[in-house]
């Protein structure tokens, strides 16, 4: 898949889930593995800083993840 998932962790950080090629939607997966009652984004591969040194320091405004709540 070239999308994935994103929510601010309970850290203020932001936590991304690579999806796996597994039968279901993006959606169906974010809909189950982002934690209860935190706002998500699908975001596209190209989005998510490549470079890991620096992943601690990336923030995500939460009015921008609009694309739903984990159940």
């Amino acid at each position: 898949m070239d999308q994935r998932i994103i929510y601010q962790n309970d850290e203020g950080g932001v936590a991304v889930i690579i999806p796996a090629d597994c039968g279901l939607t993006i959606e169906q997966i974010a809909d189950k593995d982002v934690p209860t009652g935190k706002a998500y984004k699908i975001v596209d591969v190209s989005d998510v800083p490549t470079d890991r040194q620096w992943r601690a320091e990336w923030i995500v405004d939460e009015a921008d993840l609009t694309d739903g709540v984990g159940a």
